[in-house]
């Protein structure tokens, strides 16, 4: 982060600035960590007190958090020797325009094909896209303007890239798969591999493969995270909607539909022929069994195993999920049986 002044900060911000406008600020940190010259942000008032003990020169709070919380005396607006508070509606929207504001920068890609990257003839990559070394283009595939292939990307025969996307070295998109515009796809993702289907064979002494000729597709502005996989269709298409943003390690299985804007969190998986609605938020681990819906703007708790359909806007966590409120019950008798049972001993 390059310095910068609370003053600054402020109108950056449009928040209000209690404390020196001219205190320079070269860093940003937890509040916990935070030291001398680094900005710390306050998102609770039971953290407050983190920021009055500590070493921090400044700090983001939000304004439902009472100022006498964060000031040395709130009489006189004093937030401490050489120290700033900016109070603004918002902690995590104001963290954003900071973080994006001094991220470190780096000089844009060069456009065109780097003499150690492959392109087929028939494939067409815009002159403005930017091949990496060590990437493939297929047959037939295509590279929309201001896309950026950092290195060893593999596009497969038919394989599209939209526009203004990033994907990220060893991501792979396979025949004939989709990427939308403006999507990121981090270290080794996988579009379109084969869907995971096996029937056994009628001698009984193996397994028949299922052939998958469908595709995959993301459409616009959806990011994935390393190590993550959408498999590619049985039939028809695997859809991850429009915004929508993938952890790291994550399956998307066959013929799955995941609507815009959910959140999947890292380790969670669908089985083949899930539907997500809009919205939908799952926790780290959470899997989901095949043939599942959950409805939009639901939220499943992380380690939770979903084996039959949720309502819209519902909370469910455990295993299997059932309604958190539900849930919570059950655990709580749990914890009162076993604590009442004399016969039972701990190992």
């Amino acid at each position: 982060m390059p310095s910068t002044t609370t003053g600054q900060l402020a109108s950056l911000l449009g928040a209000r600035l209690i404390g020196g406008a001219a205190i320079e600020i070269r860093g940003m940190e937890s509040v916990d960590l935070a030291g001398p010259g680094q900005l710390t942000f306050i998102r609770q008032a039971k953290f407050a007190h983190d920021w009055k003990t500590g070493r921090a020169t400044a700090a983001l709070v939000a304004a439902s958090i009472p100022l006498d919380r964060v000031l040395a005396d709130v009489s006189t607006s004093d937030p401490g020797p050489g120290r700033a508070v900016l109070v603004v509606p918002d902690v995590d929207l104001a963290m954003i325009t900071v973080l994006k504001a001094f991220m470190p920068t780096h000089a844009p890609a060069a456009a065109g094909v780097h003499p150690k990257a492959y392109v087929a003839p028939s494939a067409r990559v815009h002159p403005t896209a930017s091949i990496g070394p060590g990437c493939a283009i297929g047959p037939e595939a295509s590279v929309a303007e201001g896309s950026v292939l950092v290195a060893n990307v593999c596009l497969g025969h038919g394989a599209s890239v939209g526009a203004s996307c990033v994907l990220h070295p060893g991501v792979t998109i396979y025949d004939r798969c989709v990427v939308g515009d403006r999507c990121i796809l981090h270290a080794c993702v996988s579009i379109g591999a084969d869907g995971f289907g096996y029937h056994p064979s009628p001698d009984g002494r193996g397994l028949l493969k299922i052939p998958h000729v469908g595709n995959a597709q993301l459409e616009h502005d959806v990011e994935i995270g390393a190590n993550s996989c959408v498999d590619r269709a049985k039939l028809g298409t695997t859809l991850v909607g429009a915004g929508t943003k993938i952890d790291n390690l994550v399956q998307i299985g066959h013929n799955c539909r995941v609507g815009r804007c959910c959140i999947l969190c890292g380790q969670s998986g669908l089985a083949g022929s899930v539907t997500l609605g809009d919205g939908v938020v799952l926790g780290g681990r959470v899997a989901v069994s095949d043939g599942v819906t959950i409805g939009s703007g639901a939220k499943i708790g992380g380690m939770s195993g979903v084996l039959g359909d949720v309502p819209p806007g519902a909370v469910y966590m455990g295993i299997p999920a059932t309604p958190a409120t539900e849930w919570r019950r059950t655990y709580a008798a749990l914890r009162r049986m076993g604590k009442g049972r004399t016969d039972v001993k701990g190992e």
